[in-house]
């Protein structure tokens, strides 16, 4: 069986482990892309982690990225699978999953510049769709103002995957036993209680599984960001992927770098420890 096993465990080292043991290695050194020297330099990279406050800011960003995508991906993507597994949508189940699937199967790319025209202040559907309903003092430019842009950002994100979540999520519900809801039913367990009371609890390693996706996505986002903002305006939209990217290969600096990205694998190790404690000790 060893054998069998081997060539997967070969791929896995050469193709995951090997670069990132190599990637902490090249954290330890100053180097560029363009030149052959490298300079050892121990600990400075990480030193410098510590204080620059870009990186302080991309870091909160990210919390900020994680924290409304478990609330609105994780929370309305199981209201969204609880409603389309009632008996009343039935019907149009098949429709309204596709509606909902088709964001999170678009490019990030062309997701990124759809929405960059939805925003924009001229010519976008944004602003005007607010003055229509008599809000017009808060039409403003979404992406260009450091206080609306981050928000801006985060709320494609839910858009665009709030679909995939409610899949998973429409699986787990379809593994309960039809019995229990009919057993509730005769208790007067039914709707909203029944939603509480039986799903909820029903399908909580599905939850964490979610949690755990979307935190983890949270803390690696760089398409969207990228694409719509830059990190601009300034660094107001800066996550810890768009400004590992901007030390690489706009400053060169890929020692610097190579500590960011050592930094994002702590932080999701982390967090794979957490959620793997979570849930030894809930689930059953």
């Amino acid at each position: 069986m060893l054998i069998y096993g081997l060539p997967g465990v070969l791929l896995i080292f050469i193709f995951v482990y090997f670069p990132l043991l190599l990637n902490f290695v090249n954290s330890f050194y100053q180097w560029n892309a363009f030149s052959t020297a490298r300079i050892f330099i121990g600990l400075e990279n990480f030193k410098r982690l510590l204080n620059d406050p870009i990186i302080v800011t991309a870091f909160i960003n990210n919390t900020l990225y994680a924290i409304i995508s478990v609330i609105f991906q994780c929370g309305l993507g199981l209201v969204f699978a609880a409603v389309l597994e009632n008996k009343l949508f039935s019907k149009y189940q098949g429709f309204f999953r596709t509606v909902y699937f088709v964001p999170a199967v678009m490019s990030m790319t062309v997701v990124g510049i759809l929405w960059q025209f939805v925003y924009h202040p001229s010519y976008g559907i944004v602003n005007p769709f607010l003055k229509l309903i008599g809000l017009q003092g808060l039409a403003m430019d979404w992406l260009g103002k450091s206080a609306t842009a981050i928000y801006s950002v985060i709320f494609v994100s839910q858009w665009q995957s709030i679909g995939y979540i409610m899949l998973l999520f429409i699986v787990a519900i379809q593994k309960i036993p039809s019995e229990i809801y009919e057993s509730a039913k005769i208790d007067g367990a039914t709707g909203i209680k029944g939603f509480l009371y039986i799903t909820v609890p029903l399908i909580k390693e599905m939850t964490l599984v979610t949690t755990v996706i979307t935190v983890i996505g949270a803390y690696k986002v760089f398409s969207e960001v990228y694409v719509m903002t830059a990190g601009g305006p300034g660094h107001a939209t800066e996550t810890l992927a768009t400004y590992m990217y901007r030390v690489a290969f706009r400053s060169d600096e890929m020692g610097y770098a190579s500590s960011i990205s050592a930094l994002i694998f702590v932080v999701l190790f982390v967090l794979t420890l957490i959620q793997l404690k979570i849930s030894k000790t809930n689930i059953k």
